[in-house]
């Protein structure tokens, strides 16, 4: 991360600046010492990025820290790359952001540019070992986006969870001790099921599913429902929001469109409308260790994934708690109004 460099173009841009207004303010006003310091910079890197919006009182309000969980039972569908991507724009927008990268694989924390397999404490620790998390992360030399590193020693947790008292809540309860750190927690999850990943849509307010326009898709989503649709039934849990990402999209390809739309027709209320296309960018960005906003910003990819955040903040609104269904609840897991519970329920049914 420390290697990345902003244009000055991008820089005013990344902090709601106009080129004319980012040199009026390195000339006498808020950014003038970030100028003195360097008088014939050509570039920015993100140490300066965060100073210069301290200085200008451009950091977002701070919120309660909102948990967002991207998981698709169905590997292949470009999760790590758009979980990445969106955790970094997020920090680059002045927020505080911690990825948990929850695959011992450790792809996400590759992406970020960090190599997992030299990490020496892992999720595993927090929730096995009772580590406080606070321990765990490690900086990934972005301001404001932390990481929780993941490596082979993960690929022994749902053995490790099996005996536990309370297993479905380890991964909670670890996270209350760093609440009040961070603005979001992005989750990046493995696509598989078991007690991580149950742990994983226990702690989450959100749900984001990455999905390839193909039709093997859909078997997936309806794995992934009929599992959510149970959670709400057996454990009380009913998340805010699940928002459906449509990935690699291809408009050119008949067989994308047929499934978009089949998509639309079952799940139009989690569908978003903006869907990411497909970009080579991706696989060069995380090639290099870092994600597509700072490999190239103006990529289709980049674009994108911009849009799906705006949409997504859009409908989150202001910062709400996480929903959990009291017992006279009809239906049992029936939340307020947004939640994704009865409308979860009724796509497991509309896919069976």
């Amino acid at each position: 991360m420390e290697s990345i460099r902003y244009s000055a173009r991008r820089f005013a841009e990344v902090l709601g600046l106009s080129p004319q207004e980012l040199t009026e303010s390195e000339a006498r006003g808020a950014l003038a010492r970030l100028r003195a310091e360097a008088p014939q910079r050509t570039s920015y890197t993100v140490d300066d990025l965060a100073r210069a919006r301290a200085a200008l009182g451009r950091q977002p309000a701070r919120r309660p820290m909102r948990r967002q969980l991207f998981l698709n039972f169905k590997g292949g569908t470009g999760k790590t790359s758009v979980s990445t991507s969106y955790a970094f724009r997020l920090a680059e927008m002045g927020h505080r952001v911690l990825v948990i990268d929850l695959d011992s694989q450790g792809h996400a924390s590759k992406c970020l540019g960090i190599a997992g397999e030299e990490a020496e404490r892992t999720l595993f620790e927090a929730i096995i070992k009772k580590t406080p998390l606070e321990q765990v992360i490690v900086r990934t030399g972005m301001p404001g986006l932390d990481l929780v590193p993941s490596n082979l020693s993960m690929s022994t947790i749902d053995l490790s969870l099996m005996p536990l008292a309370a297993r479905e809540f380890r991964l909670r309860n670890s996270m209350k001790e760093i609440e009040s750190a961070y603005d979001y927690a992005v989750l990046d999850a493995p696509p598989s099921f078991g007690l991580l990943n149950l742990n994983a849509l226990m702690a989450a307010h959100d749900l984001f599913v990455p999905v390839l326009a193909d039709f093997l898709s859909f078997h997936g989503l309806k794995l992934l429902f009929e599992t959510v649709q149970s959670l709400e039934e057996d454990l009380e849990h009913v998340l805010d929001h699940i928002f459906i990402v449509v990935n690699a999209y291809n408009a050119t390809f008949k067989i994308a469109k047929e499934a978009r739309e089949a998509l639309q027709k079952h799940y139009p209320e989690f569908l978003l409308k903006h869907v990411i296309r497909q970009c080579t960018k991706f696989a060069q960005a995380s090639s290099e260790g870092i994600p597509i906003f700072a490999y190239d910003a103006e990529s289709k990819g980049a674009q994108d994934i911009q849009a799906v955040l705006d949409e997504v903040r859009a409908r989150i609104g202001d910062p709400v708690k996480l929903k959990l269904a009291s017992a006279a609840d009809e239906p049992k897991a029936g939340g307020g109004e947004g939640a994704a519970g009865p409308r979860a329920k009724a796509a497991a049914e509309t896919t069976r």
